[in-house]
This record gives C-alpha cells, structure tokens and sequence, in this order.
C-alpha cells in the first residue's frame, strides 16, 4: 500500500534526523522497546534491546561534536507489519580533532505497531573502496 511506504519512509527519516541531530529522545521514540530489537553499527557487534542500544547511541553523540547523514535510498519494501529500507549512509563525523568521512550500506527494519512504524533492525556495514 502507498501509504504504508510513505510512513515508513517518513520513520526511516526521522531515525536519521534524530541521529543526525544526536537527539536520544527523538531515537527513543522511533526504536521500538521489544527485547529483539538490533542495532550493528559498522564494523561493531551486534547490540540486542533497545537499553544496549541506547547507550550506544548516547556514547556516539557523547563523543561527536558534529554529524552530517546523506542517504540515498535503494530499495523500500513493506509486507503485512513489516518494512525494509536499504539504503548508502554517507557521513561525516566530527569529534574531537578528528574528521571521518564514512559510507555505509544500511538496512533498517521496522513493525508497525498499533499505528505506528517502529525500528526494529538497524545495520550498517562500511563501504571499503
């Protein structure tokens, strides 16, 4: 249904918004709380519930001084109460004296719930060239 995946474009924007502003109120609301959810960030180990995820979360933006996300988004699928996006993260990372530029192919998996779309599934993996 189109309008099943425009809303779970408009979840997938505002996890990288949150993440992009380094808001873990706004990454609170977007993750769903379910002791299955999972988060790989790149080149990371896999983090299971969202009380390991958050602090994950609050460590990166603890540690950036600035973040800039481009995506470009490959592929959106929704099936029943479950949706895909897969998309290349582009970013730059600012912290410290230190400057990354990094690309990473993404998916993120979310359930809707009552009317909601909730991320359920988060990994990045870096692009090496």
């Amino acid at each position: 249904m189109a309008g099943d995946r425009e809303a779970v474009i408009t979840a997938n924007q505002a996890f990288y918004r949150a993440f992009e502003k380094k808001d873990i109120g706004a990454m609170d609301a977007i993750w769903s709380k379910g002791i299955g959810c999972l988060c790989i960030h790149p080149g990371r180990d896999a983090l299971k519930g969202w009380e390991a995820i958050s602090q994950s979360w609050r460590q990166i933006f603890k540690h950036t001084s600035y973040l800039e996300i481009d995506t470009d988004i490959l592929s959106t699928e929704v099936s029943g109460n479950l949706a895909y996006v897969v998309l290349i993260e582009n970013v730059l990372q600012i912290g410290g004296d230190r400057r990354i530029e990094a690309k990473s192919m993404a998916t993120n998996i979310f359930e809707r719930m009552a009317q909601n779309w909730y991320l359920v599934h988060h990994h990045g993996s870096p692009i090496v060239r």
